[in-house]
């Protein structure tokens, strides 16, 4: 997949702005001024990830809780001025805001962000070391692609309550990051790689408590490098 596929990106301020969001279809949908935000197709079939991730947890996943947080994040954001901004500056606006009505807008654009992102974090035929342009950043930044794969199985292991793990860039540098509930990079400054849900309902149908077969079967078998070396920009 190419670049322009997926997300194109400007540094100002200090902060990351999303130009663009197509590739995760989570922009601003401009033919309906209703609705905001939108729910993106999956890029596969539902039961392309099997053995890994069965049909019924991705159905029951994409269509119970990502379209119940996209629904939601338009109900809120209707008849608003946030209603004509990006997803990136709704996020960003309503993020730690001292109101319950910003507060929940945030929790579900984020998690209608989030969910669209760790969809595009996996392919059927993923996993494993990346290719050449990754792994020099791997190597740069963790020391070889078995120092990654266990800092990012610490910080998935780790994480007691629900929420992500993901792979940034910060200063130059890739980093792992576990944030909690609908939390994300974009309004912490960095630039978003890669993301692995470590909600419980993203993989117990499969794995019940076992967590950590979840991430290593995301790692050795889902993983999708591509999505990641876009976000890096390679052409």
């Amino acid at each position: 997949m190419k670049r322009r596929d997926f997300i194109r990106w400007s540094m100002g301020a200090g902060a990351l702005v999303m130009l663009e969001m197509a590739g995760l279809g989570c922009s601003r949908d401009r033919s309906n001024k209703d609705l905001p935000i939108k729910l993106p197709p999956l890029p596969y079939a539902n039961d392309a990830l099997e053995p890994h991730l069965s049909r019924e947890t991705i159905q029951f996943h994409y269509d119970r809780h990502h379209r119940a947080y996209v629904e939601r994040a338009n109900r809120l954001l209707a008849d608003s001025s946030l209603a004509k901004q990006p997803i990136e500056a709704i996020m960003r606006e309503t993020y730690q805001a001292d109101s319950r009505l910003q507060t929940a807008r945030f929790n579900n654009a984020a998690q209608a962000y989030n969910h669209a992102f760790y969809w595009s974090s996996m392919a059927p035929d993923g996993g494993g070391p990346p290719a050449e342009f990754m792994q020099r950043w791997i190597d740069d930044s963790f020391g070889s692609y078995q120092g990654f794969k266990q800092a990012f199985v610490d910080a998935a292991r780790g994480h007691f309550a629900s929420g992500w793990i993901w792979l940034v860039l910060s200063e130059g540098r890739l980093e792992i990051m576990a944030t909690t509930n609908a939390q994300n990079p974009i309004v912490l400054g960095k630039l978003p790689l890669l993301t692995l849900d470590v909600w419980e309902h993203a993989y117990y149908l499969d794995y019940r408590h076992r967590r950590d077969e979840y991430v290593q079967a995301f790692l050795d078998h889902l993983v999708n490098w591509n999505f990641a070396a876009a976000n890096l920009g390679e052409a």
